[in-house]
């Protein structure tokens, strides 16, 4: 028998939903929400039932059954650390996604919702490998600094799901592989998948590896630490150049690798070393997880909205390939990955892990 699910990934000014037959997408939607809608909330949480109604209204006006659905999905949000796999939204879940276990952001509405839908239809909910997945080795997370310890804040949901589509290809268990997976879109992470565990990886959001199109990466530290007591900038804007206004957008005005390679290709000679540096920095990545594994990989796994990029897999390949062969999954499919993620505990693949 054949399985319905209902998908829910929120956004900060969206609401992306799909609704799929086994893995095959029957249709989605991208539902825009006005900066004047959001701020009508005083918090995330406050937005439930407005994005349960937007939801709810656009399957009827779809003429699709709500009560044909077997499962609903919603994205992982900021929880405490957890390894990876799908969860059932049970109560202490729910409760740690209101409060914002690990801090406020519009993916802690995924399980929220798909929770309240899957009840009033009384149909199980679920969330699959949210951005707060922590498989790390206990020696991962030293820094060199106590009061600073490394954290696994990366790109899990896509890590997880692009390894295990390999295994899958290659007809054996994601648990018996060493891979290095290597996302790149807004941010970038690169991790050690160390049969079926990540157990190192970059920080993705602030702090660890390359810069990426919106993000600074790791940066001289003493520099850094002057930057913030020159008493030219605030704490916010400090923040900001190292999250959302680095990497690529301070270099080339542009968080669109696109563009950098348009400007690339018509011969700007800033652009081209731009992104040779940044191939060069996800090189040493990619080497770091490589020393992490013990030189023992069987893939190198590339993914992501940069993974289109020709020149840049190409570099990457040309400084890497001696290490293990690439595979090169390009772009990010959110909605199947968590569609398979519900699918495996569906289908008796996989169970549940209870949070």
């Amino acid at each position: 028998m054949s399985i319905k699910s209902l998908i829910i990934n929120p956004g900060s000014t969206s609401t992306k939903i799909g609704v799929f037959e086994d893995e095959t997408l029957l249709f989605e939607e991208t539902l825009r929400h006005s900066t004047e809608e959001i701020a009508q909330y005083a918090s995330i949480v406050d937005q439930k039932d407005f994005r349960k109604d937007i939801i709810v209204n656009l399957l009827a006006e779809k003429e699709f059954d709500i009560k044909s659905l077997n499962v609903v999905v919603g994205r992982g949000g900021m929880l405490k650390p957890i390894p990876g796999g799908t969860y059932e939204v049970t109560d202490a879940l729910l409760e740690d996604l209101k409060i914002g276990k690990q801090g406020q952001h519009a993916s802690n509405l995924g399980g929220i919702l798909a929770r309240e839908i899957g009840d009033s239809i009384g149909v199980p909910s679920y969330i699959v490998d949210p951005v707060v997945v922590d498989e790390l080795m206990p020696i991962a997370r030293y820094s060199g600094v106590p009061e600073l310890p490394r954290t696994s804040v990366f790109h899990a949901l896509n890590q997880k799901a692009v390894a295990k589509r390999y295994a899958k290809e290659q007809g054996v268990p994601y648990e018996s592989l060493n891979l290095v997976v290597v996302h790149m879109g807004g941010g970038v992470s690169v991790g050690a998948h160390d049969k079926g565990r990540i157990v190192d990886v970059f920080n993705a959001l602030d702090g660890d590896g390359a810069f990426s199109p919106e993000r600074a990466g790791a940066v001289p530290s003493g520099a850094l630490i002057k930057m913030c007591f020159s008493g030219q900038y605030t704490e916010k804007e400090v923040y900001k150049k190292i999250v959302g206004g680095g990497g690529f957008n301070a270099y080339c005005g542009t968080n669109d690798m696109r563009d950098v390679e348009k400007m690339a290709n018509e011969g700007d000679a800033h652009a081209i070393e731009v992104r040779e540096a940044f191939i060069l920095q996800m090189a040493k990545d990619i080497g770091s997880m490589a020393c992490v594994l013990s030189g023992k990989i069987d893939q190198i796994i590339v993914t992501g909205g940069i993974a289109y990029d020709k020149a840049v897999v190409a570099g990457l390949k040309a400084r890497c390939e001696w290490m293990a062969p690439f595979t090169v999954y390009p772009g990010e499919d959110e909605l199947l990955a968590l569609t398979q993620g519900a699918l495996r505990v569906m289908n008796g693949e996989e169970t549940a892990k209870e949070y």
